[in-house]
């Protein structure tokens, strides 16, 4: 039963399932978007910095649970979440520069990589962390083929140095796992998490 009679029932929905998404990435609001969820965006930053010892699954998870401390829900929930590349014992954000981001292609040219995301997702009283991992084969590239793209200004705010929704689209073979994970939100993990909070899209 809508509490007020002045507000309509569509408007009730949307309050009562409000998201706040603690990132600016466009790509993450895209896929929220296209799932059904109502957001605003309320943007967190943190110092991106690994600790001495810290595993890549404890550091992109302390990173969204970092994120998602930084907003107040109030009577919403906020959703955050990180996303590196792991290649054997690399581990790869986003790249500095032109020519990070040319070495993080090579590395991933022609093998398997993980794309790990964690996802942090909190109100008042409750706070779930979870993280998803798709597994990626890379094509090999040739060096033109990795400068070429790097000079597309593509790569750069990219975890990994690539965009599967972009041009690097052309270069994995095949992926394990879910798709959206490696464009930067596991949308099914964050349905999940969203439902263990007790709310509906």
């Amino acid at each position: 039963m809508i509490p007020n009679p002045s507000v309509r029932e569509q408007d009730f929905y949307t309050m009562r399932c409000m998201l706040i998404l603690a990132s600016q990435s466009p790509r993450r609001q895209e896929i929220l978007r296209n799932a059904g969820f109502s957001f605003i965006v309320q943007a967190a930053s943190v110092a991106e910095i690994r600790r001495p010892g810290e595993e890549p699954e404890q550091y992109a998870r302390r990173l969204a649970r970092e994120k998602a401390a930084c907003v107040d829900p109030g009577e919403n929930a906020v959703l955050a979440a990180d996303t590196i590349v792991l290649t054997d014992s690399h581990m790869l954000g986003k790249p500095t520069d032109p020519d990070d981001a040319a070495r993080m292609l090579r590395l991933l040219s022609g093998r398997d990589h993980q794309v790990l995301t964690a996802v942090c997702l909190r109100d008042r009283s409750r706070e779930i962390v979870d993280s998803a991992r798709t597994r990626v084969r890379f094509a090999t590239l040739e060096e033109a083929e990795i400068q070429a793209y790097v000079a597309s200004g593509e790569p750069m705010d990219k975890a990994g140095a690539y965009a599967i929704q972009g041009l690097a689209s052309k270069f994995v073979e095949r992926i394990d796992g879910c798709y959206f994970n490696v464009v930067g939100l596991p949308v099914s993990l964050v349905y999940r998490l969203w439902k263990t909070l007790g709310k509906a899209v």
